[in-house]
């Protein structure tokens, strides 16, 4: 059977390390398209939470996550190519640099034929920049590195400087100068959540006009993307499914503590029927009436007096918990299900207390990377990235471990119809895992009958 096609120009923008400026510049450019009537669909390289807001600001689109590891193949290449059926441009922001790791941002766009752009850190760098550029785009044959835009540029004589350097097969496609006003604020997990920030749209306007001044940006030709012939990826494009969790509610937590949730996790829940009903942690007195409950993550330790303060919430899950009701708790749900929370400041807070422990947040990362977990017979898979460091006074039902030379371990826990760890999980990789753990069956799962 031949797959349905679709036509669309794309783009992946990566460089050659972190802190380059990616999340900026394609921001920019988002904006830069839809600014010109263009509907644009930004992607993200990698599992990460943070980024992908922007992106939907700029662009007024969904954005997703694209990552070979976590997804598959077959999802990743059903995103691409149902985007491609609705869009004029198609922009996939890169992780980390450009060859890193087993998934890289360079792997993902030979696998799907996708041209890269490098954004190239250029300040305190003359020559240099074209050796850069030159061994970013011959490091692997197979990968189509067309142009570079130079970043951080401190003046019209250090852009030609750039320029010159570089080699004639590598399009040079403008410079962004060295200004504050172009950068986004940090925070210890990455950036500021776009819904933080006061003023954005007119902070991406005014990167998107510096852009469109500063650089070339022509449309791509259109790519021919397919649609995967395997059913891995159908509950993306609403293909009628088995519904497990008919007629089951799902309380999920979103507010500006619990903010971690990848929207292919809503999207397979609301396909194997489930309802789901959003609320506040911090600032409702009750969760909606539900079946059970998703405590994604976020950043609890920065809301430590809120979230301690609001007892009635606490009391709210503590009865949901007590009704023997399913709960899913991943990384800041879980230190928010704990005794008792520290942040960096050593200002502690009480907190729910429905999983016997404490957690103290670090100065440096104490855990990242994409795990999977044996659960029964399933295999869940996941990602995590935290500060955290916690004592949890429970026996694991599982580690979640780490492919590769690293062997990063996190371990998993049950307890009182509560799973949680801290792996941010990836709910399509095991749907009937997740089926079972919404509908209170859990334990079938992880100890089946003889």
């Amino acid at each position: 059977m031949t797959s349905a096609t679709a036509y669309c120009p794309a783009l992946f923008v990566t460089a050659p390390s972190s802190d380059s400026g990616k999340t900026t510049l394609v921001a920019a450019m988002a904006r830069y398209w839809r600014n010109q009537g263009k509907k644009v669909r930004v992607f993200k390289s990698g599992p990460d939470f943070i980024d992908p807001i922007f992106h939907e600001f700029a662009s007024g689109q969904p954005a997703y996550q694209l990552d070979l590891g976590m997804l598959g193949e077959d999802i990743c290449k059903q995103h691409i190519y149902l985007a491609a059926k609705e869009a004029d441009l198609i922009i996939i922001e890169g992780v980390m640099g450009m060859y890193d790791g087993i998934n890289s941002s360079a792997a993902l766009a030979m696998k799907f034929g996708i041209p890269l752009l490098a954004v190239i850190n250029a300040a305190k760098m003359a020559q240099t920049f074209g050796a850069i550029a030159y061994g970013l785009a011959n490091y692997n044959k197979d990968a189509n590195l067309f142009g570079v835009i130079a970043n951080f540029v401190g003046s019209p004589g250090h852009t030609q400087m750039l320029k010159d350097s570089l080699p004639a097969e590598i399009a040079f496609c403008g410079a962004m100068p060295r200004d504050p006003s172009l950068a986004l604020p940090e925070r210890h997990l990455g950036l500021i959540q776009a819904n933080e920030i006061d003023g954005l749209d007119q902070w991406l306007d005014h990167v998107a006009q510096v852009l469109g001044e500063n650089c070339a940006l022509p449309l791509p030709e259109p790519i021919a993307f397919e649609a995967p012939q395997s059913a891995c990826g159908d509950f993306l494009n609403n293909t009628p499914m088995a519904q497990p969790l008919a007629g089951k509610t799902i309380a999920v937590a979103k507010d500006a503590a619990f903010t971690f949730i990848y929207r292919d996790n809503i999207t397979l829940l609301e396909q194997l029927g489930a309802n789901i009903r959003y609320f506040s942690v911090l600032h409702d007195a009750a969760l909606p009436k539900a079946d059970s409950l998703y405590l994604p993550g976020g950043y609890p330790e920065l809301h430590l007096t809120a979230l301690s303060q609001n007892k009635a919430m606490q009391q709210s899950i503590i009865e949901h918990i007590h009704a023997q009701k399913p709960t899913l708790a991943e990384c800041g749900g879980m230190l928010y299900l704990l005794e008792e929370l520290t942040n960096k400041d050593t200002d502690s807070a009480q907190l729910t207390g429905a999983i016997p422990g404490k957690a103290v947040m670090q100065k440096r990362f104490q855990g990242l990377g994409m795990l999977t977990a044996k659960l029964g017979e399933h295999q869940l898979t996941g990602h995590c990235f935290h500060y955290s460091k916690s004592q949890v006074d429970l026996q694991t039902i599982a580690i979640a471990t780490q492919a590769g030379k690293t062997q990063m371990q996190e371990p998993v826990f049950w307890h009182n119809n509560i799973l949680a760890s801290y792996v941010h999980w990836y709910f399509p990789s095991a749907p009937a895992l997740i089926a079972a753990l919404f509908n209170g069956q859990f334990d079938s799962i992880i100890e089946p009958s003889e």
